[in-house]
């Protein structure tokens, strides 16, 4: 039997998958090394109020949350939206990826 071909787990972003509950179901490798393994443990704590209110509206209304951050001086574009699952929402799914400072932006029809 052939081995699953799990191409997320060496992405060069962190991938976090977490439930309605807030509970992580799943971190690629990248986001177990930023984060931590917090595999099996709720995001929610981790997090400020106004961040909570927003997760409880994604979780909620479905939609997306998408902005950058600089940490330790790297640049960062956070893009976090639901998951679903025959058309229900199962959870939040969040994909942090290092950007460069300076990024080229094109227009294409």
């Amino acid at each position: 039997m052939k081995e699953e071909f799990t191409w997320y787990d060496e992405l060069d972003c962190a991938v976090t998958v977490a439930d309605c509950e807030g509970m992580v179901l799943y971190q690629n490798n990248r986001s177990i090394e930023v984060n931590g393994d917090v595999r099996g443990t709720s995001m929610i704590p981790c997090h400020n109020e106004r961040s909570r209110a927003i997760i409880r509206r994604l979780i909620d209304e479905g939609g997306k949350n998408v902005y950058t951050i600089s940490k330790k001086g790297v640049k960062k574009i956070i893009y976090q939206t639901v998951w679903r699952k025959e058309g229900v929402v199962g959870g939040l799914v969040e994909f942090s990826m290092e950007i460069p400072e300076e990024m080229p932006h094109y227009i294409r029809s």
